[in-house]
């Protein structure tokens, strides 16, 4: 053990920048998964014959699976040595990509895609992965790069996603993913370094840990809850602009989906600097003005039932700042629940992000069904609501915290109790 330990101390120095990198690509390629539906979704329905009513399920069925895998999975991380763990998600994710391909219709696909969810939770072990394998200094740069990865894999593979299947049909993007996540397999394979399994620990306490740590760290819960109602906004969004973009208003293929993502690659700049936000004025400063820029995009966004090109600068804006407030608002939670217990870093990861994407399946189920009923301005409204409740219980917690605004430092690790 002693001699396993020195060899990969020495091997670090050399082997560091290009693990974190392929980490990265990791990231990208697995988040990517999660998203590329909501660009695609509209091919779906006129694919398979159904309404977009019902090929919307196919974003939500990925999405809760993406929850349950993260409650399910990511807890192995601290019972099995990351690189197998790594390389088993991605090969069957890429199985589940493949089978969601061939799917005959939609029950298949929607199984497909859950499928893909559950297993496709492999940025949340990349990064305390990426931690054990870097000096402490570097922790911060390294947790950027990953999320950089991710949310260049969110912005692409809406883009390509989209672009792709309006030339050759919804299969295809899903081909295409199933053969970047098994060529990233082989390549987390070859540049993922061994490490040493942890200390075996029974696997339902591993379970129940993030139901103990919501019971117990109000903080925790406050962050979840600001993360699942902000995501489910974002997610309802995202879900509505698909018909939208290709409905009667704009009359655009698949691919403007895409497009319209991609323009807010902006994000991957914002969040380092929401991330500095967060050391000098604490978490709670970040997540007010955080809540106040996604409640201003949604009065933005409504303006994109214009149509033409006063509707378009709308989205394109209305996205930008949503964008950037989600993304900014996750940095803030993230440091919060960081600074309560460290030795529990993984499970409150778990609780907080299976929170997070409930809120955002939650999200695109209440989005396809607000956009039905109501149109655009509906899905605009329900952002607006949901974000004026986050908005209601961070002041109601600000009341509580004893006036006067507390250090940021105390804010991080202990917020104040509900």
């Amino acid at each position: 053990m002693t001699r396993h330990h020195h060899r990969q101390r020495t091997a670090r120095p050399e082997a560091r920048p290009r693990v974190i990198l392929a980490l990265a690509v990791v990231c990208g390629a697995a988040v990517g998964n999660v998203y590329f539906p909501q660009a695609v979704s509209p091919l779906v329905a006129s694919g398979l014959g159904v309404s977009p009513d019902a090929a919307a399920g196919v974003v939500t069925a990925t999405q809760c699976g993406y929850a349950a895998g993260i409650w399910l999975l990511v807890p192995l991380g601290d019972r099995f040595a990351h690189r197998p763990l790594l390389v088993t998600l991605l090969t069957l994710t890429g199985l589940g990509l493949c089978a969601a391909s061939a799917a005959p219709g939609l029950v298949p696909l929607i199984a497909a895609s859950a499928l893909v969810g559950v297993t496709t939770v492999v940025a949340p072990l990349a990064g305390p992965l990426a931690a054990h394998l870097v000096p402490e200094e570097r922790r911060g740069v390294t947790g950027g790069t990953l999320l950089s990865g991710s949310l260049a894999g969110m912005l692409l593979s809406r883009a390509v996603g989209g672009m792709l299947g309006d030339r050759l049909g919804w299969r295809a993007p899903y081909v295409l993913a199933a053969v970047l996540t098994l060529a990233v397999a082989v390549l987390a394979a070859r540049l993922v370094p061994r490490t040493a399994a942890p200390p075996a620990q029974p696997y339902p306490a591993l379970l129940a840990a993030p139901l103990r740590l919501l019971r117990t760290e109000p903080a925790l819960r406050r962050s979840c809850l600001y993360q699942a109602l902000v995501f489910a906004g974002f997610s309802a969004m995202w879900t509505g602009v698909a018909p939208l973009l290709t409905g009667p208003a704009y009359g655009l293929g698949a691919g403007a989906v895409g497009l319209l993502a991609l323009v807010n690659a902006v994000t991957m700049v914002c969040t380092p600097v929401a991330g500095r936000l967060v050391d000098r004025r604490g978490p709670d400063a970040v997540n007010r003005a955080c809540f106040r820029l996604v409640g201003g995009s949604a009065a933005v966004l409504a303006l994109g039932g214009l149509g033409g090109v006063p509707g378009v600068a709308a989205l394109v804006a209305g996205t930008l700042l949503l964008d950037v407030g989600m993304q900014s608002g996750m940095v803030a939670n993230t440091v919060r629940i960081q600074a309560l217990r460290a030795e529990v870093r993984s499970r409150l990861t778990t609780a907080y992000m299976t929170c997070a994407y409930l809120g955002g399946a939650a999200g695109s189920w209440l989005g396809t069904r607000v956009y039905a009923r109501f149109g655009w301005p509906g899905v605009c409204a329900l952002v607006a609501a949901l974000t004026a409740v986050a908005l209601a219980r961070h002041r109601g917690a600000g009341r509580r915290a004893h006036g006067g605004g507390p250090h940021p430092a105390r804010t991080a690790r202990q917020g104040p109790r509900p």
